[in-house]
């Protein structure tokens, strides 16, 4: 009588057919279902081989809903993760914040704190009575002297912004403002604060009080006392003042950054986006029938049944009845169809429902409440001596 193990090509697919505990279940599985479905009362019309493609079927419906939830629960934690050599299939992977940091590059860019994107210094030739400059047709490089737009491959090119033009009064003053005993004569003179010049003052100050007075003192440097300003008019950069005398023409300074690509960033190489990009190349594979614990190979055998239930329908379904000695015999294949697949969806939402509450959210939930019903429980132990728990 020919088993699992020495049948040529016993399931479609073949995830499974080298899995020893696979194996010994198909076989078992045969007799399980022929039996559910009355084979010793009538002979249920299904192959050896039917009942091993709906076996292989569950197996591969369950791991689908197991790695579902767990893509529900990692997904932030493994995108851009390599997915040629790499198999999550029971792992257990850590939390990470990969995926928030990559999502702030964009605001640290804007902030100029960081990001995933290179500034490059350039420059503009400030020429005497010229106010306006175009940014693609006279900033250079400060090293190659090119023009930085020029330089830019066709068809990539894009905006270019300017994060930061260096065209303000030299803050020189601000170096010895950090001593404290100088700051009450130096505001006296420069900004009008009253002095007390006869007075002994001591301060005891904290760091964060230098890092305040340092930008206010910026602060009040551009707005009371620099004349030198600067807009941005769509491609054109405007100064001021207007360069009038030669001790104003030279070169102004500035970073500047070309148009961010998603794709491809300018500070580094990034792989991950070749990595994984979502659910689709999520690298889970099919659980090993042998890392299968009993509820899940009891939920494989129910849902292998309401497969072969509904299959044997739609074979019973080809005819509506059967002529036998002086009668007909009536076929039960619509009735099959309809229970086999109701049994499907029943065990599909069971399984669902119970994966929904095993996320990474809801077990946090979980954790959360019972924590603080253990608080409340708390409250009602009598302490000893009205002082102290004692543990132990």
């Amino acid at each position: 009588m020919p088993t699992f193990s020495n049948t040529v090509s016993p399931t479609p697919f073949g995830f499974f057919d080298s899995d020893a505990a696979f194996q010994t279940e198909a076989d078992n599985m045969v007799n399980f279902v022929k039996r559910k479905l009355g084979d010793d009362v009538l002979s249920v019309e299904l192959t050896k081989k039917e009942i091993w493609t709906c076996f292989e079927e569950s197996v591969c419906e369950y791991s689908k809903h197991i790695h579902e939830m767990k893509i529900m629960s990692e997904l932030s934690n493994i995108l851009g993760m390599p997915t040629g050599s790499t198999d999550l299939t029971n792992k257990y992977t850590r939390n990470t914040l990969e995926h928030l940091i990559r999502m702030a590059d964009p605001y640290a860019v804007e902030a100029n704190v960081g990001g995933a994107y290179n500034a490059q210094l350039g420059y503009f030739d400030i020429e005497k009575d010229k106010q306006d400059y175009d940014i693609y047709a006279d900033l250079k490089d400060a090293t190659t002297d090119d023009v930085i737009y020029q330089t830019i491959a066709s068809g990539s090119k894009g905006k270019l912004k300017i994060v930061e033009l260096f065209h303000f009064e030299p803050l020189a003053a601000q170096h010895f403002l950090l001593n404290a005993s100088n700051i009450t004569n130096y505001l006296a003179s420069n900004f009008n604060y009253e002095s007390y010049i006869n007075s002994t003052v001591f301060y005891v100050l904290p760091v964060f009080e230098d890092v305040l007075r340092r930008g206010m003192l910026e602060t009040a440097f551009r707005v009371r006392r620099s004349q030198y300003s600067y807009q941005i008019l769509g491609s054109k950069l405007r100064l001021f003042p207007i360069p009038v005398l030669e001790s104003q023409t030279g070169k102004v300074y500035c970073k500047v950054m070309e148009g961010q690509n998603p794709i491809e960033p300018t500070a580094y190489t990034d792989d991950a986006i070749y990595g994984v990009a979502g659910p689709e190349n999520a690298p889970y594979t099919n659980i090993p029938f042998t890392n299968i614990t009993q509820p899940g190979r009891q939920w494989i055998r129910q849902y292998t049944l309401a497969l072969c239930r509904e299959l044997l329908g739609l074979i019973r379904s080809k005819f509506q009845s059967i002529p036998i000695p002086n009668a007909d015999l009536q076929l039960n294949g619509e009735s099959l169809v309809t229970q086999g697949r109701e049994d499907k969806d029943k065990l599909v939402t069971q399984l669902k429902e119970f994966l929904t509450n095993l996320t990474r959210a809801k077990l946090l939930e979980v954790d959360a409440a019972a924590a603080e019903n253990m608080n409340k429980n708390l409250r009602y132990i009598p302490m000893p001596l009205g002082k102290s728990i004692v543990i132990g």
